[in-house]
């Protein structure tokens, strides 16, 4: 008999999904559903352990296939397998014993069994219900700060709170990428608990000043609106950590939840002891929000903070995450650092293998290293680790259009768009994505969200390099006028901003159609450019109708010569 053949690499985002008797297993959401009602959010481990043992149909699954299907190329250990089948033999008996079950073969491996497996139907799921067990979304929590500029750190509090009570099994918790759709807008929290079929809502308010934090917390019930628990708590800003977890370890108090002895330890270990290194990381996260790659000096600004935070605590995983993030853009866009963050992304990896952000940033690097087949292995990690990082879509959609496979690309792209903490250039190049496909739809569909991503970006930043320069949306729209506008006014504001020359460039070629206004861009940014740059032109389907122009050609066989000459 022919031995069966191996199981494929994990990738959950790409699993489908499967009925297993009274249960619907998502692997995409890291969701089972049972049909009375019941559901469990699980963590991605267990989740691919789950769907690697599913997809062996009954066969033996040994622990080496299981470590290679599931974290190819991640260093895990025994203790870390053994923690997974122990949460799989529990959610079965919480589930009901007929469901599945999970038998360790003895120095085999291990084989799960169940009465009945077959596909899930392509039916469309009925309108979400509250779920019967608790459940909750921590909204963003108000600045009440004399200084607007400190809703960054009301953002982090709401941020930590989030990952605090996500660490209680017994709980599911609305990512963050979710709750922050609901920022500034007025809602009923009934209605708000039924779309997002949660039990309770947590919001609350953060007031910063002169060495101090108080922060208000309301923890309301979904279905009454009646306040479940409230407290306010006043303290030193050095008792920041201290107070979020008090608040999640109130907030299960009041839920009634069990809090086992590992989760309580999670809580209250805090990814830094040292407040100023937080608030250097809140800082940087909103250079980052509002920035991102189309200002070189507001990169510049995120890497000294988060130089920094890590200086002050060299254990700082998200500041060490986010410097090798900036690191890669500043190397790109200017061609330093030397190793592209690659040091800081490795040494946030040696902290925390678990961070889907830093595997993402990771992908991208080695993918930039033209090790491409590396960077796709380790981007199915990070989508694994967290289908709904902003960071592994985005980046899993340019490795996709850099290879010019824009079906794919628009479909990460589609992805990320989707996830509050969206890079302003996304919509951008999914419009960029429709039009090398032809789709006219898809392409206006783009263009609408990026003209409003650009109208609410420049009413606090006037000129934002990231968001002005898809100029192409407003002409895809009908809006020449206003596209002009932008150009005209952006060019005498920031004429140095690369990224904005060259995203007018492709927006004059296929939009405007004005040839000239295309070469003066291109210009201006051709002598700017780096190698990593030059890499982008030659697969940008945006300049496929000037390729032939003998102006472009010039302009790229310069800048080429003089990146060889290593000017």
């Amino acid at each position: 008999m022919a031995e069966p053949a191996p199981l494929r690499a994990m990738s959950l985002a790409r699993e489908p999904e499967v009925r297993l008797g009274a249960l619907r297993i998502e692997p995409a959401t890291r969701r089972i559903a049972h049909d009375d009602g019941r559901e469990e959010i699980i963590e991605p481990r267990v989740m691919q352990v789950l769907v690697a043992l599913l997809r062996a149909e009954g066969r033996i699954v040994s622990r080496d296939e299981l470590f290679a299907t599931c974290w190819p190329g991640v260093m895990v250990g025994e203790d870390a397998l053994n923690r997974v089948m122990g949460r799989l033999r529990r959610l079965a008996g919480e589930l009901g014993a007929e469901t599945f079950k999970i038998e360790t073969i003895t120095k085999v491996g291990y084989r799960l069994t169940s009465p009945h497996i077959e596909p899930a139907t392509a039916a469309p799921r009925p309108p979400a219900e509250p779920s019967r067990g608790p459940s909750i979304c921590v909204l963003p929590f108000t600045n009440m700060s004399d200084d607007p500029q400190q809703d960054y750190f009301s953002d982090g509090v709401s941020e930590d709170i989030t990952t605090d009570l996500s660490k209680v099994s017994s709980l599911f918790v609305v990512a963050r990428t979710t709750a922050f759709d609901y920022r500034g807008k007025t809602f009923d929290v009934a209605r708000l608990a039924k779309d997002l079929a949660v039990s309770h809502i947590l919001e609350g308010s953060v007031r910063k000043a002169e060495g101090r934090v108080r922060i208000n917390a309301q923890l309301i019930d979904g279905a009454t609106g009646g306040h479940v628990w409230a407290e306010r708590y006043d303290r030193d800003l050095a008792d920041i950590f201290a107070v979020q977890s008090e608040i999640s370890e109130a907030i299960v108090g009041a839920l009634r939840l069990k809090l086992l002895p590992k989760e309580k330890e999670a809580i209250e270990q805090a990814e830094t002891c040292e407040v100023e290194a937080y608030n250097l990381l809140l800082m940087a996260r909103q250079y980052y929000d509002t920035a991102r790659e189309g200002d070189v000096r507001a990169q510049e600004a995120i890497e000294r903070l988060c130089q920094r935070a890590v200086e002050i605590d060299p254990d700082y995983v998200r500041a060490w995450t986010l410097l090798g993030a900036v690191q890669s853009w500043l190397h790109f866009g200017i061609g330093r650092p030397a190793d592209g963050g690659g040091g800081a992304i490795d040494r946030a990896l040696l902290l925390d293998e678990t961070s889907a952000d830093a595997h993402a940033y990771k992908a991208r690097h080695l993918f930039n290293a033209r090790r491409h087949d590396e960077g796709f292995a380790e981007i199915e990690v990070a989508l694994a680790l967290d289908p709904r990082s902003w960071a592994a879509n985005s980046c899993a959609a340019g490795m996709y259009y850099h290879l010019r496979q824009f079906e794919d690309a628009a479909r990460y792209y589609e992805r990320s768009v989707r996830l509050p903490d969206s890079a302003k250039g996304d919509p951008g190049q999914l419009l960029s994505c429709y039009m090398a496909l032809g789709d006219a739809d898809g392409m206006r569909r783009a263009a609408e969200m990026t003209v409003v991503r650009t109208e609410q970006a420049l009413l606090s930043n006037h000129v934002n390099g990231a968001a002005v320069g898809c100029i192409a949306a407003y002409a895809v729209l009908g809006q020449h006028d206003r596209a002009q506008d932008l150009i005209r006014r952006s060019m005498l504001i920031d004429p140095e901003n690369l990224r904005m020359c060259f995203n007018f460039a492709c927006g004059a070629i296929n939009y405007l159609h004005d040839i000239p206004l295309a070469l003066e861009m291109l210009e201006q940014a051709f002598p700017k450019m780096t190698a990593d740059w030059l890499d982008h032109v030659a697969i940008d389907p945006d300049l496929d109708p000037m390729r032939e122009h003998p102006r472009f050609q010039a302009l790229l066989a310069e800048a080429t010569a003089r990146v060889a000459a290593g000017n």
